[in-house]
């Protein structure tokens, strides 16, 4: 409070101090500064027990080897591990997340996942403006899904910042839903990202050939998710899509025939891809 600092900013300062072996945590007692001529102890950490890590030992003396193989001193290796490890936690300090702007209801999809398990600033930056945000501020993980990342690797080498992909989730159960659909079944999907209608109906269609009426609307267009709801038997939508639906469904319930069964997709991004986004800007496990 005396300093204006938002706390997690405070911990993480306190997570790199003990990384580096400037002070050492004391459960249930405190955080205190390390007597630097005990020695170091490094233990694995919780999270990473019983995970088929056995050695971290080794993989640091591997990476360490391998520089010195290439040609590097100890000296000149401690640097750059130090350097890149730095880069990267400065890099943590704020998250974009990035697509081009006809299809930013992506981002707005991998942003709305992200920002509840991470504990820093979340933007959401059309992929044409994002040059100009990272002008203005150097410091920041470029997050967009794998289909943009060769051109954001690109703009983000150019500022010094890194480029992330997430996984999207594999919709298994979605899937295995519309497989077992009757044939001349209407589906509707409706999601505010324009590009996960458009891959939805070539997977569709490639799974069930013209077997399924297939129907799709984005939230904002009234009239078309309307009549998306009058002629669809099933509608699957997004988290972000389903008040809509449901308040669409609610104010024309006299001018449906039947109500359709609505199923809402619970995540965007795949069930691991948030833990690794995690360790990738320096923050501890969940």
């Amino acid at each position: 409070m005396q300093t204006g600092l938002h706390r997690n900013t405070i911990s993480k300062v306190y997570r790199q101090l003990e990384t580096d072996g400037v002070v050492e945590a004391m459960a249930g007692s405190g955080i205190y500064v390390r007597d630097q001529q005990k020695p170091r102890e490094v233990r694995t950490p919780t999270h990473m027990r019983n995970r088929g890590v056995t050695d971290l030992d080794r993989e640091v003396r591997k990476c360490v080897d391998g520089l010195l193989n290439a040609g590097c001193t100890l000296q000149q290796t401690r640097d750059l591990l130090t350097r890149e490890i730095d880069w990267r936690l400065r890099c943590g300090a704020r998250v974009l997340v990035s697509t081009p702007r006809e299809d930013i209801g992506a981002s707005m999809l991998i942003a709305e996942e992200l920002e509840p398990s991470l504990d820093v600033p979340v933007e959401v930056v059309p992929m044409e403006e994002l040059e100009s945000v990272l002008e203005s501020g150097s410091n920041g993980t470029v997050v967009t899904s794998r289909y943009f990342l060769q051109p954001m690797e690109k703009l983000a080498k150019q500022h010094g910042v890194r480029a992330v992909a997430v996984d999207l989730n594999d919709f298994r159960e979605e899937l295995a839903m519309l497989k077992e659909l009757r044939q001349g079944s209407c589906v509707g999907l409706v999601s505010i990202s324009p590009g996960i209608l458009r891959a939805a109906e070539v997977i569709l269609h490639s799974m069930r050939g013209n077997e399924l009426l297939l129907m799709t609307a984005t939230p904002d267009i009234g009239s078309r998710l309307l009549a998306l709801l009058r002629a669809s038997s099933h509608v699957l939508c997004d988290r972000p899509s389903l008040p809509l639906v449901e308040q669409s469904l609610r104010q024309n319930r006299s001018q449906l025939m039947r109500m359709p069964q609505v199923h809402c997709a619970e995540s965007y991004l795949s069930g691991d891809t948030i833990e690794l986004l995690r360790k990738e800007i320096g923050l501890q496990s969940s």
